[in-house]
């Protein structure tokens, strides 16, 4: 067996003695169930894992990721968590966390084919065609970089209000607060985008739905 496979096999078993010693009850509290008041929805790359970025306990946060940390309404995967996270755990806060540096919206940005992937990057590139106007005036590529990123998770967020998921549970009165953000991975550090829905009246009419 690898000496990489054996070694997190390990950490494992270390792990969880670290935990029985400081709180002989941990897991046992853990099975019980979760409530987490907050669904994330991040990016796959390894450098942003969501609990240790807010400093959150296993049973706090409820994680989907994906590339580029993408709302796509025909995306089931998504779909699925947004529905049991809103419908059965009754999160009160959906955060997408987009990061500077991130790979899928770098890849938006060029014109290179990377394979079966073209087809999920064809949506980040939408987000560029919406804001074509405000990004092609910025000359600096890191700049432009970096507010594509947060352009994109603020599309996301808005995109989330679109669902008929999100907007049911505001119409039965349920508090669900939608917030975007975007992780510095060389410093560690959020930045609150100011992007917050709470309410279908914040979109667009066209996209509000009757129930």
């Amino acid at each position: 067996m690898p000496d990489f496979y054996k070694k997190i096999i390990q950490n494992n078993k270390d792990w969880v003695e670290s935990m029985i010693k400081e709180d002989p009850e941990y897991f046992t509290r853990l099975a019980e169930g979760q409530k987490p008041p907050l669904l994330w929805i991040g990016c796959a790359d390894s450098r942003v894992p969501a609990n240790q970025i807010i400093g959150a306990q296993p049973g706090e946060v409820f994680v989907h990721r994906n590339i580029a940390n993408m709302v796509i309404h025909s995306d089931m995967n998504m779909l699925s968590v947004l529905d049991y996270a809103v419908n059965v755990l009754k999160v009160e806060h959906v955060i997408v966390c987009g990061h500077y540096g991130c790979g899928g919206i770098k890849a938006a940005m060029g014109n290179d084919s990377i394979g079966l992937i073209d087809n999920w990057i064809r949506h980040i590139k939408n987000i560029y065609r919406l804001h074509k106007k405000e990004l092609d005036v910025i000359d600096n590529e890191q700049e432009r970089f970096d507010r594509f990123v947060e352009l994109n998770v603020v599309e996301q967020v808005y995109d989330l209000a679109k669902t008929s998921i999100v907007q049911a549970s505001w119409r039965q009165g349920q508090k669900l607060h939608l917030h975007g953000w975007a992780y510095g991975v060389g410093s560690g550090i959020i930045k609150d985008l100011n992007v917050n829905v709470s309410s279908e009246d914040q979109l667009d009419e066209v996209y509000q739905l009757n129930f």
